[in-house]
């Protein structure tokens, strides 16, 4: 698995080829985004809801989207933060892993996972956080799975969502 940061053109584009790719990949995980309510219609993603949704996060401070592709496939999307905007918690945050639906349980999501932890470790970080929306067991599961504990329950800041906030020391 190969990770590429997401850089659009100047003019903020991103190539049609990529977006073309990126748009399937998000539209197949109607399930995630109809509990996320994300989109209007989870069931119709459009290239331009994607291309708004990826210029949105990529105007954060400190957030960098990466694109996960295996045999020269895009096969999964992972948003990162160096940190919450809360200045009392210093690790950083994975705040969207999102792999292709038709791509799942093929050990893409772990290795994409094991990645971005390589990368906050390498950075010297301590450990990883993350919030998993109220309802979705899957993602709790998936998670749980990789050591990652839940530590407190809130809303998210973007919308008001109610989460569990999950954290896995990286030492």
């Amino acid at each position: 698995m190969i990770l590429e940061p997401l850089i659009p053109a100047p003019d903020g584009a991103l190539p049609g080829e990529l977006l073309t790719e990126l748009t399937a990949l998000y539209a197949s995980n109607h399930v995630f985004h109809a509990l996320s309510g994300d989109f209007p219609d989870p069931h119709d993603i459009r290239p331009e809801q994607v291309a708004a949704a990826l210029a949105d996060e990529l105007a954060v401070p400190g957030a960098e989207v990466l694109v996960a592709r295996s045999e020269g496939r895009v096969v999964g999307i992972g948003i990162t933060l160096d940190r919450h905007p809360d200045p009392a918690d210093t690790d950083p945050w994975i705040g969207l892993l999102m792999v292709d639906a038709g791509q799942q349980r093929k050990g893409h999501g772990r290795e994409f996972v094991g990645k971005i932890e390589e990368r906050f470790r390498g950075d010297g970080r301590e450990g990883v956080r993350l919030a998993v929306l109220e309802g979705n067991e899957a993602g709790l599961a998936f998670w749980g799975s990789l050591g990652y504990e839940v530590i407190d329950h809130r809303h998210d800041l973007e919308a008001g969502r109610p989460c569990a906030v999950l954290r896995k020391p990286l030492a």
